[in-house]
């Protein structure tokens, strides 16, 4: 199986078209993959650029949100918090730091990262958790969306209550 299409590879394809929003080279990428969900997960989740960024990594330093909402909609276990080679950190904390200069885009991108599962409480290789990058208090509603994440995030699974309900009615 060829992983070129036009001299590039699949992975230098998904990585371009995350970095420029190019929704047409996304659906040849995954095309060129017979639309199999396996497969376009295994791309997405393995393509990196040499600093270790993934494909949602770039989605989210460029405000590229048609790509992303496409990526995100994939089945076949697409990791939504993979950590980058430099600093460590994932798609989240590049989100944030993108809301610090497009404060609106970025917090809807934030958002929709958090309803896809990303998690708020990683830290990365300097200790800090996505909140923790936003100083000042311009972001309130990033500020809000993340703290309340962070507050769903430690209440646990909804399946665990679930468990012991289920324990107790066992006769």
């Amino acid at each position: 199986m060829s992983d070129t299409t036009e001299g590039a590879s699949l992975n230098e394809q998904l990585l371009d078209c995350s970095r420029r929003n190019n929704v047409d080279l996304l659906q040849d990428v995954f095309t060129a993959l017979d639309n199999d969900s396996e497969k376009i997960a295994e791309l997405i989740n393995h393509a990196k650029d040499p600093l270790g960024n993934t494909c949602l990594h770039l989605c989210c330093q460029y405000g590229s949100w048609d790509v992303l909402d496409q990526l995100l909609d994939q089945e076949g276990g697409v990791e939504i918090d993979p950590i980058n080679a430099s600093d460590g950190d994932t798609p989240l904390h590049v989100a944030v730091k993108y809301a610090l200069d497009e404060p609106d885009h970025g917090t809807f991108i934030c958002e929709n990262l958090i309803e896809c599962g990303a998690d708020p409480r990683i830290r990365n290789k300097h200790k800090l958790k996505p909140l923790d990058l936003v100083h000042g208090n311009e972001l309130e509603t990033l500020i809000d969306l993340l703290q309340s994440a962070e507050i769903a995030a430690n209440a646990g699974p909804v399946e665990e209550p679930e468990d012991i309900v289920d324990d107790d009615d066992d006769e």
